[in-house]
């Protein structure tokens, strides 16, 4: 059964069901970076914007293989669990075996168990892939929907968010079999270099980031720590992230009279310790801080109060997204200046919260230098010592580029960045012969970036836009 003889005028909840396969999931056990936030965050949005969709990862090994959320729209698949309770420090442990199984079964779950029945009821069925890990079983996919007669009912993108695993991937055959897609300019120019001329669909975030920081308690984060200027830096502890440029800015101001103090969240990678010895040879004072075993705001204000006049604490407690934003708030420079960054996602956290993010020049597209944002182009500590000096002397240009800060970030919530996806599928549905016609008209504006519900497009002729509801 083809979908021709039906007047399908786009992509909408009633005729399409999205699959997405990840790695990395919104369990505590499958978060390991960035691409859990994203994925959690892309699958929540569409799922509050209507559509059935269907997130397959490596899911905690305790919890159950199938779980359904947002009104029963989101369906959780745990996969994997039988090998993963022999690995329980997390998703990417045991991972050459995981990726096994994940390429051996996943295929034929989504063909059997979600293509054809969406078929039967006349469905269009997208399926997105995160990531080299799902590059295999995308390609396999692809194969085996050929086979069965329903690829022409599926379309099919796979993305980069990073350039990790690039050497694994069969790119001739992914290019042939999937749309390629990354998350910036940057990336896509990277990505050249393997023969591929990937589309860009930007990162986003939960629109409720848009929502208001208290400034009391960013101002009482200041005070707590009695810093003439507040430097942070939040990032896996990788030469790539430019630690040890934060570092020498943070002592190039103390030693210019300047009393700085750098709070730093990074991981529990083994460059972390060099980063402080670092720190402690050119003369700063270093203070590891940690609470109780508690994870309340309180508990936070009372380990970062305890900072021993310190000029880099190291925070080694977890930090919420709700600590976090105070954080970026309270700053008067948070530091994300990688040398390499996909995109950047505390860059737009740090916006979305008020904030300044001193960011690197390389996959940050939404980043204009002093504008909305301070736009590193050198890996040399002056420069940010310069335009920490410039902004702490000049506080009518700090207030104006926070507020295009937010102003920028609302552009990027996953309601917006839906609408980008939706159009890019529609074309390619269109390319392969899958709707009939693609009438677009004006577009509906989201009128509540600060809410998670998402207007969709007047995209088609005569169809009403759809309100989701609230996350």
């Amino acid at each position: 059964m083809r979908l021709g003889y039906m007047d399908y005028r786009g992509i909408n909840p009633d005729n399409t069901v999205f699959v997405v396969l990840s790695f990395e999931g919104p369990d505590s056990y499958s978060l390991a970076g960035g691409l859990g936030v994203r994925v959690e965050g892309l699958t929540n949005a569409l799922a509050a914007a209507g559509f059935p969709v269907h997130l397959i990862f490596i899911g905690d090994p305790r919890l159950t293989g199938e779980e359904q959320r947002l009104n029963r729209r989101l369906i959780l698949h745990r996969w994997c669990q039988w090998i993963s309770q022999y690995y329980p420090k997390g998703v990417y442990e045991g991972e050459n075996e995981k990726l096994r199984d994940f390429n051996d079964s996943v295929p034929w779950f989504i063909t059997e168990h979600i293509v054809r029945p969406a078929v039967e009821q006349d469905k269009l069925v997208v399926i997105l892939g995160e990531e080299w890990h799902t590059a295999e079983a995308m390609c396999r996919i692809s194969d085996l929907l050929h086979g069965q007669g329903m690829r022409d009912r599926a379309v099919m993108f796979w993305n980069a968010n990073n350039i990790f695993g690039f050497e694994r991937i069969n790119w001739g055959r992914l290019a042939y079999t999937t749309t390629i897609t990354t998350v910036s300019r940057y990336m896509k120019h990277a990505m050249w270099k393997m023969g591929v001329n990937p589309l860009v669909i930007p990162n986003g975030i939960p629109a409720h980031l848009l929502n208001r920081v208290d400034d009391d308690l960013a101002a009482r984060l200041r005070e707590s720590i009695t810093a003439g200027v507040l430097l942070s830096k939040v990032a896996r502890y990788h030469p790539d992230k430019r630690w040890n440029m934060a570092i020498e800015a943070t002592g190039r101001l103390k030693a210019k009279g300047q009393k700085s103090v750098l709070l730093a969240r990074g991981g529990i990678e083994p460059h972390g310790c060099e980063v402080m010895d670092r720190a402690r040879s050119i003369g700063l004072k270093v203070k590891e801080t940690d609470t109780s075993g508690h994870s309340s705001i309180e508990d936070y204000f009372d380990a970062i109060a305890d900072s021993d006049d310190a000029d880099v604490l190291n925070i080694r407690f977890h930090c919420t997204q709700d600590f976090l934003r105070i954080v970026y708030r309270a700053s008067d420079a948070v530091l994300a200046n990688s040398g390499h960054e996909p995109f950047g996602l505390v860059g737009l956290e740090t916006m979305a919260a008020g904030g300044i993010a001193f960011t690197g020049a390389t996959g940050e597209d939404y980043a204009v230098h002093l504008q909305n944002s301070v736009v590193l182009e050198t890996a040399d500590p002056q420069e940010i010592e310069a335009y920490v000096d410039y902004l702490v002397s000049h506080p009518d240009e700090d207030a104006r580029i926070r507020g295009m800060a937010r102003n920028t970030a609302e552009q990027f919530t996953w309601g917006r960045i839906i609408e980008n996806l939706i159009q890019k599928l529609e074309y390619q549905a269109h390319s392969q012969g899958i709707l009939a016609s693609l009438q677009r008209g004006t577009a509906v504006t989201d009128t509540q970036p600060a809410s998670e519900g998402f207007v969709f497009p007047r995209m088609m002729a005569e169809r009403e836009p759809v309100l989701a509801a609230n996350i």
